[in-house]
């Protein structure tokens, strides 16, 4: 009798060993099947994000990641659809360059009605535009004039009371460069750049936000970075002024991109990045006020006077030509 209760004891511990390994099993399936999204948007974007995610009752369904530009832009040129992430929201010059290398997206399945015309595999989410801002005191106090262009601020009274996003680490960076290679050309840009570098110094930013928080700070007299940034500060009553330069307001674009991996995930993937467009844009507007969409519309003080886009298609492999040039000029 007690062989047989020893046998019928070692029988249920092993139905129960693989029933709790079917479970573990069954687990990983399931975290496998969620949609892994991988962002380089800020915190404003990335809350938008989720909160229409969420609200569109996707919640438990994704993971997120926030990544760097440089970081999350190197991953896509170097796995292309091998990466990870089912979902990808990214400067758009990355995205069209890892699609140009690797075939890596699914053509996206819905309507986006944007307002300019777009490759099939990507639509806008966001979009960041450069300008010039000015501590308004600082200039009181410094007896400084209001600069009107970027080369104004090469000027021998704004040394060291300059700051700029570095375009080695900030695609915002890469706005200022466009700015001044558009209105001057590489030789005289080159110059240009030079002397503005010799006046920021110490003010040269690793973030594209860092400009406007020196001069929010009165650390600083002018800066250069996003325009909307200086809006808002402006409109909370901040001592904060912001300048359309002579030589233009050139515009990023971040967009939304489904990793084709040709499975269920590719599809749930699909509706996540419809519900981001169709859903996420009412927040991502007020947050980045530039229209993108029909029917959208922004208030006028958040429409550059000197809207400008590049002459050439913007590239990584143009990126890192203006960051060569940037570096030369120092």
């Amino acid at each position: 009798m007690s062989k047989t209760i020893k046998g019928m004891l070692l029988t249920l511990f092993a139905i129960s060993l693989v029933i709790a390994m079917t479970g573990c099993g069954s687990s990983k399936a399931e975290e496998a099947k969620k949609v892994v999204i991988y962002t380089n948007g800020d915190e404003e974007a990335v809350t938008s994000m989720e909160t229409a995610l969420k609200n569109a009752g996707y919640d438990g369904q994704y993971v997120l990641q926030s990544l760097g530009t440089s970081e999350l832009g190197g991953k896509l040129m170097a796995e292309g659809s091998k990466i990870e992430a089912d979902l990808i929201t990214m400067s758009s010059y990355f995205i069209e360059s890892s699609q140009s290398k690797y075939s890596m997206y699914k053509d996206l399945s819905f309507t986006t009605n944007a307002l300019d015309q777009y490759p099939a595999y990507y639509t806008p989410i966001l979009a960041n535009t450069g300008s010039i801002f000015v501590n308004t005191e600082v200039l009181k106090q410094k007896g400084l004039p209001m600069p009107a262009s970027i080369k104004d601020l090469t000027k021998p009274e704004f040394k060291g009371l300059v700051s700029i996003p570095n375009i080695m680490d900030s695609s915002t960076g890469w706005l200022l460069v466009q700015a001044i290679i558009s209105q001057y050309g590489k030789e005289e840009g080159k110059t240009v750049l030079h002397d503005l570098i010799a006046n920021v110094g110490p003010h040269l930013e690793s973030s594209g936000s860092g400009p406007i928080k020196k001069v929010e700070a009165g650390e600083v007299a002018a800066g250069f970075g996003l325009r909307h940034q200086a809006v808002k500060a402006k409109a909370s009553g901040a001592p904060i002024d912001y300048v359309d330069p002579s030589e233009g307001n050139f515009s990023l674009t971040e967009s939304v991109a489904v990793v084709d991996k040709k499975n269920a995930t590719t599809d749930l993937a699909m509706k996540m990045a419809e519900t981001i467009i169709k859903d996420a844009r009412k927040d991502l507007i007020s947050n980045y006020p530039v229209a993108l969409y029909q029917g959208e519309t922004v208030e006028d003080v958040n429409k550059p006077a000197q809207s400008m886009k590049f002459a050439e298609p913007l590239t990584v492999e143009l990126l890192k030509e203006h960051q060569d040039f940037f570096n030369s000029a120092k």
